[in-house]
């Protein structure tokens, strides 16, 4: 396990840049380049393996940024890819083949779901899913050719937590490699890592980007799986363009600012929730009740800017209130400084089956938030305007 000598908040300002160097750029250059020049045929063989060949390979401005999410995750080496799914399914595809099998959590998002349910059977993979925090099923699932243990904490959308010394002690008994989603958490609420997951995946579009404005995808973890990974990147061409490799560096300086004020306003927008009489029930880690409370507080540093919850009425009341706020902007994706709402039955899990969604509790009252850094008061305060739509008599018709 790496360590460091800094905190996060400095590390996620620093590393991975060369302090020593003198009469730089203080912001690290874009190396908007597809190509490098060489002076001769054997420089040319040299730099073949380095980030100063042809980008598809690696580029300085990307290794910056990813040596920088290797010391915020403690992990010994992370990769950039074009998207979160990129991340995802390059990484399964370098770590499997035909004939092998993949243990994955039921609560996923949804497009990692497609992915495991109806892409990799064309492949000759197949994947077994199981409850989330039922661990004797995933001990069970188990098979010889089993290859992956495929996990999610907190999960998508209901935010339930993985207890990871369980899940990785049962990989490492089983000699399973273990790969979390960790997008919800961000290294400054969590670091898979340090409790023995080998694979740490973010969809880096979230809050590492932090603006909603680039698309990312991240891996860190073991340098051996790190190394095949790249091998099969490079083949794959899964690459992340430079110019929004700089964007997303910029973006990790504040991350673990944006982050400390977006768990502090989504535990007070919980606990409000969680007291209106016009919701049914609300999911949020570190609410008091929420089931796996002390696993999150154990291995948490804060609970996330996710929330969900269910209204009181029908599916019709749930489009209501969404479409009823004014500063939660109804639009998918999370984890940028403005809050966003969403309906996952429309969005991240639309394109699973509805007996799927209904095994992982997402149902069509259930509405997500994603929690911004504006004014917690304001945003509870649009929360409570909107949900006077929901059985109101005005709107009985409908729905």
């Amino acid at each position: 396990m790496k360590k460091s000598k800094h905190h996060q908040e400095t590390e996620a300002v620093h590393a991975g840049a060369d302090l020593k160097k003198k009469h730089g750029p203080v912001a690290t250059p874009i190396y908007q380049t597809s190509t490098f020049e060489v002076t001769d045929n054997d420089e040319q063989l040299r730099v073949t393996p380095t980030d100063m060949f042809y980008t598809r390979y690696g580029n300085p401005t990307n290794t910056v940024v990813e040596l920088r999410i290797a010391e915020l995750e403690r992990a010994d080496a992370a990769l950039l890819f074009a998207s979160g799914m990129n991340a995802i399914t390059t990484s399964i595809l370098a770590l499997v083949k035909s004939g092998d099998h993949i243990v994955a959590q039921r609560d996923i998002y949804g497009g990692a779901g497609k992915f495991f349910g109806q892409w990799l059977p064309k492949l000759g993979i197949e994947t077994t899913f199981v409850d989330t925090t039922e661990y004797e099923q995933h001990a069970q699932a188990i098979r010889p050719n089993t290859k992956l243990l495929y996990l999610e904490s907190p999960t998508n959308p209901t935010v339930r937590i993985v207890d990871l010394v369980k899940a990785a002690a049962l990989a490492k008994k089983h000699k399973l490699i273990s790969m979390i989603d960790s997008t919800f958490a961000t290294p400054i609420n969590q670091r898979p890592f340090e409790f023995g997951i080998d694979l740490v995946m973010h969809s880096g579009t979230k809050y590492f980007g932090g603006h909603s404005d680039l698309m990312a995808g991240i891996i860190a973890g073991r340098k051996d799986l790190i190394e095949k990974i790249h091998e099969t990147r490079t083949t794959l061409g899964a690459v992340m363009d430079p110019h929004a490799a700089w964007l997303l560096l910029r973006g990790i300086k504040t991350l673990a600012v944006r982050v400390q004020r977006q768990n502090d306003n989504a535990l007070r927008v919980a606990q409000y929730l969680a007291q209106h009489s016009k919701v049914r029930r609300v999911h949020y880690p570190f609410l008091e009740g929420h089931p796996q409370r002390a696993v999150a507080m154990e291995q948490m540093r804060g609970g996330g800017g996710m929330v969900s919850f269910e209204v009181e009425g029908s599916g019709g009341d749930a489009r209501r209130l969404t479409e009823s706020l004014r500063l939660f902007t109804l639009a998918p994706s999370l984890g940028g400084v403005d809050s966003l709402v969403s309906i996952p039955v429309l969005t991240s899990h639309a394109m699973i089956s509805a007996e799927q969604r209904q095994k992982m509790g997402v149902t069509e009252q259930l509405i997500r938030l994603s929690v911004g850094i504006e004014n917690a008061d304001d945003l509870i305060a649009d929360l409570e305007q909107a949900l006077t739509v929901v059985n109101s008599p005005q709107h009985a018709h409908a729905g």
